[in-house]
């Protein structure tokens, strides 16, 4: 059974408009060299499918803990700047909120 017409409807007003891009969840120097990295492992299929799917696991794992990290990080700014009592400006607040909204929506894209 699929979702309802209610549940399609409330994915629809959760998700980015198509006119607004996605945010960079990783520097492009950094995105790029794990693009590389999988177009290898894919490509090594062929001779060696065990090792491919090591491979991705491995990668995958690593990009998810380098989003933890790189997260985890900026939270803590973050909430360094609140335990001073400086007043966090409303356009790092915006920004950390879409990068957010972006990693989220992604996660739940099927």
């Amino acid at each position: 059974m699929g979702p309802s017409a209610t549940e399609k409807t409330s994915r629809k007003t959760d998700t980015p408009s198509h006119d607004e891009e996605a945010v960079p969840l990783l520097d492009s120097g950094t995105e790029g060299d794990m693009r590389s990295r999988w177009s290898d492992i894919q490509q090594g299929f062929v001779d060696d499918p065990q090792a491919a799917v090591r491979s991705a696991d491995a990668l995958v794992a690593e990009v998810m803990q380098l989003l933890a990290t790189t997260f985890a990080e900026h939270k803590d700014g973050l909430e360094k700047q609140w335990h001073q009592g400086n007043e966090v400006a409303t356009e790092d607040l915006r920004i950390a909120l879409r990068q957010y909204r972006s990693f989220f929506d992604r996660l739940l894209t099927t």
